[in-house]
């Protein structure tokens, strides 16, 4: 391996490489070109530990903290430290956000400290304090929210942009609408009713894999003139499946409606009751779509009534709630549909605004590297117009700038309205799914050295802490180590975010590493070091980094579903838990005499004194008190027949399959064992 791709897989400089190996008991040379895989393989396992050492070291000798610096300069009196909650876990982002600094600032920070950390990874409380304290910020415990609360830290920016503006530059703009609901209850086929495309085709299994946002004109008759009006609305389309929880709630941050689909013969599911939940927090108005009315097993009034449950009672019942019976595949009720949409639009027509003639913000709802454009991500355009040229700014770090806008039809366009979704392309690194994007005023003070290594950090920061009993030693815990590799972020976050979900006292995932794009040499060399295996979601995997992977004997998985990566990573976790053993204890034998010995076994005679001796069962051979050997029934005679079993009180005679020497007044313990696989309850 070359010395400069050693140093850019361990994110440092050759020269600081150089300096540092001779200290870390590594003497390359210093004008070494190449070393050796074996042990450049040494190197990145020993390079973390032994860099936070140094660093811890430099930092005790060199530096000084923030109030002690003040004193130095005679500043006197400390200075109050700004008070910021953080949760026991966020990631670098949010916490860059609450600390209203740059994210390359505490990225730094955390790379003094040891930490190799990338954007979207989480670090722990106990992380974010000694960072705070470097900071100059104490940092205090979050109180922790309620389940039903969608966290919003990332929207803050956002809300104080649109809660800022001049309410006499507000102009009516396009509803924003969000369809949620179980997996397969018809959200894309919907979808696909509403703008007559094919969406669901493309996808793997009938599922959306990707968050996306489309456009469409619907036809409304206007009360006022009588007239018919073609009005537009943004429709957000969240997957339905249990492992994009994360993209549902920000599906619901963005949107003005929400649009529940249930469908008719299935009924109220436990993602629907998700659902339900996060749109209440988000206190969305939303309508629910009763789907696949045209199926012979559909019960409408089952399904209102399991809906009247869960505290959403139809209109035509007393209630409050507005269902719409529809089949998205045969077309039935869309106009329907789409009428109420925008009545429950005209109700909130006073929130459902926007300045179009200021500087562009919104909420990027996917984002993803295409082989040929580079990185790409879709925007929800909330506020103020994005045109083309306009320089691209997310936590006060600049991302690009916009060299062109393709609108969900694929068409070039030169600016984007609000409510409008819109592909950017431009962009210097791929921002996050969830990230708020400006259009800054200028360019000055902004951060601009971005990485890409930071959106495919090697090295997870937080791990999972086993929560044990009072009184009770943790365990410690197998781990299946595994390399994820994803198309986009929003995949990747899910992934992830449901791989944390895997929580067990005796095993354990260990994320090496995680990136975007194609699998490639690094990851398998990496893979080699560390033992892991490699999972790629939607991406391919370079032909030479294929034979590679055969010479290094890394297993490299491909899939196209989540839920069968996911289950493939539990049958894994199952594999490396230790067999279950039950015993089932069924009787003693007093032995009274020695018939034969042999190397192998022994016949004896004895009194089952207790329950029943069986034929082929296990056996341990007790000698006062103790155990001294063990060995297993393979006949049992009882009057010079063959038999089954022998009761208490009857005197019989075995042949005992056993190394262990067998005495007279032995006891001889008879139990049953039966060894099973244990299964994961997540």
């Amino acid at each position: 391996m070359n010395v400069s791709e050693l140093a850019r897989q361990l994110n440092t400089t050759t020269t600081e490489l150089y300096h540092l190996l001779p200290q870390f008991g590594f003497d390359i040379g210093r004008k070494a070109v190449k070393v050796d895989d074996r042990v450049a393989y040494k190197i990145q396992a020993a390079w973390p530990p032994l860099y936070r050492k140094w660093q811890d070291e430099q930092k005790a000798k060199y530096s000084l903290n923030a109030n002690e610096a003040l004193k130095a300069r005679g500043a006197g009196e400390e200075v109050e430290k700004k008070i910021v909650p953080v949760p026991p876990a966020i990631t670098v982002r949010d916490f860059a956000v609450r600390l209203n600094l740059p994210i390359t600032t505490v990225i730094r920070e955390l790379l003094k400290n040891g930490i190799l950390a990338s954007l979207n990874e989480r670090i722990d409380y106990e992380t974010a304090n000694i960072i705070g304290g470097d900071l100059g910020v104490k940092i205090e415990p979050e109180v922790e929210k309620k389940g039903d609360e969608i966290d919003t830290t990332s929207l803050d920016r956002l809300k104080d942009i649109l809660e800022s503006e001049d309410k006499k530059d507000l102009e009516p703009r396009p509803p924003v609408v969000v369809v949620m609901g179980h997996v397969d209850h018809g959200k894309t086929r919907l979808l696909d009713a509403i703008r007559k495309t094919n969406v669901m085709g493309g996808e793997a299994g009938g599922i959306t894999q990707h968050i996306g946002a489309y456009q469409v004109m619907v036809p409304f008759k206007n009360e006022t003139h009588g007239k018919i009006e073609n009005r537009s609305l943004t429709f957000i389309d969240t997957p339905g499946h249990e492992a994009f929880t994360v993209m549902r709630s920000r599906g619901a941050k963005v949107a003005d409606i929400a649009i529940l689909v249930v469908a008719a013969d299935d009924g109220v599911q436990p993602q629907t009751k998700e659902a339900v939940k996060i749109i209440e927090a988000a206190k969305l108005p939303f309508l629910v779509a009763l789907n696949k009315i045209d199926k012979p097993e559909a019960d409408i009034d089952r399904v209102k009534a399991q809906l009247a449950e869960i505290g959403l009672q139809a209109e035509e019942w007393g209630g409050k709630t507005v269902i719409v019976p529809i089949s998205a595949k045969a077309g039935m009720n869309i106009d329907k549909l789409l009428e109420m949409v925008l009545l429950l639009a005209d109700i909130d027509k006073e929130k459902i605004v926007s300045n179009p003639n200021r500087r562009a913000v919104g909420t990027i709802v996917e984002s993803h590297i295409d082989p040929q454009a580079g990185p790409v991500a879709t925007l929800l355009v909330q506020s103020g117009t994005l045109r083309v040229g306009e320089n691209l700014a997310i936590n006060f770090a600049l991302y690009g700038r916009v060299k062109a806008l393709k609108n969900w039809k694929g068409e070039f366009a030169k600016f984007a309205p609000p409510s409008m979704p819109v592909q950017i392309l431009g962009f210097k690194v791929a921002p996050a799914v969830g990230d708020i994007l400006e259009v800054p005023e200028s360019v000055k003070g902004l951060e601009k050295k971005l990485k890409p290594s930071y959106l495919v950090q090697e090295k997870s920061v937080i791990t999972q802490p086993i929560q044990v009993a009072a009184g009770e030693e943790a365990v410690a815990k197998k781990k299946y180590s595994i390399i994820i590799r994803a198309d986009v972020l929003g995949s990747l976050e899910a992934i992830l975010g449901s791989l944390e979900r895997m929580i067990h006292p005796e095993v354990g995932v260990e994320v090496v590493a995680k990136g975007l794009g194609s699998v490639t040499d690094a990851e398998i060399l990496r893979a080699a070091a560390t033992g892991a295996h490699i999972l790629g979601f939607h991406v391919p995997i370079a032909p030479k980094a294929e034979l590679l992977a055969k010479q290094k004997g890394v297993t490299i998985k491909h899939y196209k579903i989540i839920y069968d990566l996911l289950g493939d990573v539990k049958k894994e976790l199952e594999k490396l838990l230790p067999l279950e053993i039950l015993r089932e204890e069924l009787g003693k034998i007093e032995v009274l005499a020695i018939f034969r010995t042999e190397k192998k076994y022994q016949i004896v005679g004895g009194r089952v004194s207790d329950g029943r001796a069986e034929n082929n069962v296990k056996a341990r051979i007790m000698r006062n008190g103790e155990q001294v050997g063990s060995g297993e029934v393979v006949e049992l005679q009882a009057g010079r027949q063959k038999v089954k079993d022998a009761l208490a009180g009857q005197e019989c005679g075995l042949k005992l399959q056993t190394k262990d020497a067998v005495e007279v007044g032995d006891k001889i313990e008879l139990y049953h064992e039966e060894i099973k696989e244990r299964k994961l309850g997540f």
